[in-house]
């Protein structure tokens, strides 16, 4: 039997006339870098960069009962949003794994927005599906829109410009974590680069004319690539690597995405608060290594000549300039560390990400060491 075709995106045409790398991605064909991933990465922590990330998942949630649903399968309070305004939140299950992590935004007080991971689309959609039973609430995926995300210290900049004229004013005004709509076009200032910008959600008819508006305005295009080295030196987790629904939030560095005031019964809650009154054993935290290198998720962490943890995300950091990584381990680790790979163990230094944030070194590098 023959693979299934992979899903294209809107721009899919233009990634292929502009001699992108294409790689599949969460059943989409996706572009991975232009030419250069790494100075695609640089563009976007110095000026700005637009991604394709039509393969996101979006879904409307509206009905009277909109708020008071999204409270019950939310950890996270979407009760504090104001129209406008978004909120990142885990979607959990009865044990407190994460489902998956996204994006509620308040479009009105009977209409919220959902930015869903690429690859947990359907795992999503099935689970939200079947908690719909005794709320008066519609959940309508959102195939006809398209998503780019412009991103760096100049994207908003450029960006508005080639924004619709109703568009520009209120974009311009922007809050972080707020957003402005006008029709089937929702512009918010949210990102996953650890840069200023925007995610712009639009009619799937008006991506091509936005991608190629962006670009004449001199944002560079940048691919899958760049924007994991980005979301790391950030230090933001990644679904499948950093958690799934095996990992609570609590032990993945999310726990303040979790709303335990006021009093709310959301799914999940009665795990975590167990998990809570025991204590968290494991815990989320950022590596650096201490020589050259790359590091890999998967990679054994250890203390004293004992395994005390694992790599989640590994790569090299480009702004960083050493190789750097997410993991996993024992709650107190901290300090000098070795990280294995293969039959070797590499000096690293265990530390509080983000190694980024808004092309600013966040943390202190440790000294190379004599190989």
């Amino acid at each position: 039997m023959p693979d299934q075709a992979l899903l294209e995106t809107p721009l899919h045409a233009l990634h292929l006339a502009a001699g992108a790398r294409m790689a599949p991605f969460a059943g989409y064909d996706m572009p991975l870098h232009y030419g250069s991933q790494l100075d695609e990465h640089h563009a976007v922590r110095a000026a700005a960069g637009v991604f394709d990330v039509s393969h996101m998942a979006q879904a409307d949630v509206t009905g009277p009962q909109a708020q008071a649903y999204l409270r019950h399968v939310l950890a996270g309070d979407v009760a504090r949003l104001a129209d406008g305004q978004a909120l990142y939140a885990c979607l959990l299950n009865e044990r407190g794994g994460i489902i998956d992590d996204l994006l509620a935004y308040r479009l009105a007080a009977d209409r919220y927005r959902l930015v869903l991971n690429a690859a947990r689309r359907q795992a999503d959609l099935d689970w939200l599906r079947a908690q719909l039973a005794g709320f008066e609430v519609a959940l309508r995926p959102r195939e006809d829109l398209a998503m780019l995300a412009v991103q760096g210290p100049k994207a908003r900049a450029l960006a508005d410009a080639c924004l619709p004229p109703a568009l520009r004013g209120a974009a311009a005004g922007l809050e972080r974590f707020t957003a402005a709509g006008d029709g089937d076009w929702l512009v918010a200032r949210t990102g996953y680069t650890g840069e200023d910008g925007y995610e712009i959600m639009l009619p799937a008819a008006k991506a091509v004319a936005l991608w190629q508006a962006l670009l004449r305005a001199g944002v560079r295009p940048a691919g899958l690539g760049a924007r994991d080295t980005l979301r790391l030196e950030a230090g933001l987790s990644l679904y499948g690597h950093e958690m799934d629904e095996t990992v609570t939030p609590l032990e993945c560095g999310l726990a303040w995405t979790v709303h335990f005031d006021p009093a709310r019964p959301f799914i999940g809650r009665a795990a975590l608060e167990a998990q809570r009154a025991a204590g968290v054993r494991r815990q989320r935290v950022g590596v650096v290594l201490a020589c050259r290198g790359v590091l890999r998720d998967g990679a054994p962490v250890l203390q004293h000549g004992r395994e005390v943890g694992v790599l989640t995300s590994g790569g090299f950091g480009p702004t960083v300039g050493r190789g750097i990584g997410l993991a996993r381990v024992e709650v107190g680790v901290q300090g000098a560390c070795t990280i294995r790979i293969r039959d070797r163990e590499l000096p690293a230094c265990v530390v509080n990400p983000p190694f980024v944030r808004e092309g600013v070194l966040r943390v202190e590098l440790p000294p190379l060491a004599e190989r």
